[in-house]
């Protein structure tokens, strides 16, 4: 396995982003929890092309 696959600085804020979202979306609708997922998937997406320049 890659060393860049363990890295904490990833590791940490996914396990972060899944705990909170399951803590949100305990009120919500299948339908309503995944539009939030992916929103907020495409947001980290976004923010990671601009952050390394788009390569």
């Amino acid at each position: 396995m890659s060393p860049d696959l363990l890295r904490l600085d990833l590791l940490v804020p996914l396990l972060v982003y899944c705990a909170l979202l399951w803590w949100v979306g305990r009120g919500l609708s299948w339908t309503a929890w995944l539009a939030t997922a992916v929103v907020t998937i495409v947001l980290i997406v976004g923010v990671l092309l601009v952050e390394r320049g788009w390569r």
